[in-house]
């Protein structure tokens, strides 16, 4: 059940449900029965008054506001989030494993760079039955940049996919360098802050494409190496629009909301292994510069990043990656049309440091934060395993810029 619900609806559902689990024997009395239902109607009424909201829309400009009300109406619905997983931390930790993993089939291109690396680009061309853009030189083209440990196969990657094939775009994932089995040719990984990889990439496929029109999507530390790039190149880029989700925008603050007791355990150490694992698959090449023993026995993510990231991308103390990797710092600089949606409750981008006075003050920026949803979550309906709310909206803003962009220049 997805979209929007009444109290008497849900209440109805609850009382259908508990009523037949009588029928067949599982509840006792009837007095425990009125009992659960009016625990079911209380909950309906907590549920429906405090955990399904609006989002709240922050927009610079009231062009990008009309654009948004007009062609990406989910912004503006009520958010339902799943009723029985509606916390940040249950949505962030289940989505994985509730929502399908559809079958896309890529086909692989590795691209030189500068220094002598190269980097695996996933594309998904949506060539069979393409009715809507049956010419391959023209047919929108979707950049999709994954998370701090993500590749092309993460289900919310492929949720993209499957959306943008029905619209009859092209995608193509950007993987990060040495994580997606391809070798590592240089000792340079990637970073939130240094976005020379990203721009090869964009060149790299407007240069195959360039009758094509070029989005870009982010999602977590993918987003805030998006928002970056588009700080520091301002119209200097062919990218028409850019979507952005659960980007954390103060590192410092992420770090430091990650590192509490129950964040550690459920996320931060987790994540960590991730990224010594990819250190240890490429031991070989990196331990000419770096002291690999040292950097596995980092416990978390910024000591991970004090003993390896900031000390590979030559900043003099992890104190100054971590400000220069904090796209909040560039949200003024942004100068083409940008959605970013967060959770309040995300653990990894923790509300207070979302830039709410930033984005009201440049017109391309438009902020969509919903109360719940957690890290790459927004969970909704009953059993939400075929789409979620942040699909929703990719879906509705890349349509909306493809196929309307234009009305932003005369609005």
């Amino acid at each position: 059940m997805l979209g929007i619900i009444s109290l008497q609806g849900l209440t109805r559902e609850l009382s259908l449900y508990l009523e037949s689990q009588v029928r067949v024997g599982l509840l006792g009395s009837g007095v425990g029965l009125s009992l659960v239902l009016g625990f079911g109607a209380a909950y309906a009424c907590y549920y429906l008054s405090v955990i399904a909201k609006r989002p709240q829309l922050v927009a610079g400009g009231e062009a990008l506001c009309r654009f948004l009300k007009q062609h990406c109406p989910a912004v503006t619905e009520t958010y339902y989030p799943t009723v029985w997983c509606w916390e940040g931390r249950a949505q962030t930790l289940l989505r994985p494993f509730i929502t399908v993993k559809p079958h896309v089939h890529y086909h692989n291109e590795l691209i030189k760079t500068a220094d002598g690396g190269q980097i695996s680009l996933d594309w998904f061309s949506n060539d069979d039955d393409n009715t809507r853009y049956p010419d391959a030189d023209t047919r929108p083209t979707i950049l999709i940049l994954p998370g701090l440990t993500g590749t092309s196969r993460e289900s919310y990657i492929l949720h993209m996919i499957k959306h943008s094939e029905a619209l009859g775009y092209r995608c193509v994932v950007f993987n990060n360098r040495g994580v997606a089995g391809e070798n590592l040719l240089t000792p340079r990984t990637y970073c939130a802050a240094n976005t020379e990889d990203l721009e090869t990439v964009i060149q790299h496929v407007n240069t195959l494409y360039p009758e094509a029109p070029l989005m870009a999507a982010g999602v977590s530390m993918g987003g805030m190496l998006l928002l970056n790039y588009l700080g520091k190149t301002g119209r200097q880029t062919p990218l028409q629009g850019a979507a952005v989700f659960s980007a954390g925008w103060e590192v410092f603050e992420s770090a430091t909301l990650l590192e509490k007791p129950l964040n550690w355990i459920l996320f931060n150490y987790y994540l960590t292994t991730c990224l010594q694992a990819s250190i240890m698959r490429h031991r070989s090449v990196l331990e000419k510069q770096f002291n690999i023993d040292y950097v596995m026995k980092a416990k978390s993510i910024r000591e991970f990043d004090t003993r390896f990231t900031s000390v590979m991308f030559g900043y003099p103390t992890n104190d100054h990656y971590y400000t220069d990797a904090s796209p909040c710092h560039r949200v003024k600089s942004i100068e083409i049309p940008v959605l970013c949606l967060n959770a309040v409750d995300d653990v990894f981008s923790p509300g207070h440091a979302i830039p709410v006075e930033s984005a009201k003050q440049n017109p391309n920026v438009a902020l969509v934060l919903t109360a719940y949803g957690g890290h790459i979550g927004f969970l909704e309906g009953i059993w939400p395993r075929q789409q979620t709310y942040m699909d929703r909206i990719f879906k509705q803003f890349v349509q909306a810029i493809f196929e309307h962009g234009s009305e932003l220049s005369s609005m």
